[in-house]
């Protein structure tokens, strides 16, 4: 291989390193967002265990625990989208190296792309947990809650 093919090969490895460190990122946002998950699916099931009549008594933090896992749900698709999208990025710039093809607009695309998701991941976990502490709170007048 001539040493200037060498030398590009390099800069392919090097343009891939930044969003390989952001799928690290991203893969340690999905196990956070995993493990609020499995805390919500943990209440759930001791809510349910408890009996019918506290289960009765317990609907609104049923309701706030299903929207909970609903945006968290949400939080952990759009996360999934960005390592996916993030992960082509890194294989569409070593093809196109490879392929001698410049797939610069689409390799923009897709990391535009993943960037949005991203967002959207982190704006659900930002609203799972805006509903997890509204539902704590003991000044909070959401469901189950007495106060002012």
């Amino acid at each position: 291989m001539p040493e200037t093919h060498i030398h590009d090969l390099a800069r392919v490895i090097q343009l891939a390193l930044a969003p390989a460190f952001l799928l690290t990122a991203v893969g340690s946002l999905l196990n956070v967002f995993a493990n609020r998950l499995a805390r919500i699916v943990d209440r759930y099931r001791l809510m349910h265990g408890l009996g019918p009549e506290a289960a009765e008594a317990a609907g609104d933090e049923r309701k706030v625990l299903e929207r909970r896992a609903r945006l968290v749900r949400w939080a952990i698709t759009f996360a999934t989208c960005a390592a996916l999208l993030v992960s082509l990025v890194i294989g569409v710039s070593f093809l196109g190296f490879f392929l001698q093809v410049n797939f610069a607009r689409f390799v923009a695309v897709l990391f535009v792309t993943a960037m949005g998701a991203l967002t959207l991941a982190l704006f659900f976990f930002l609203r799972e947990v805006t509903v997890a502490i509204a539902s704590v709170r003991p000044d909070a007048s959401g469901p189950g809650r007495s106060g002012g």
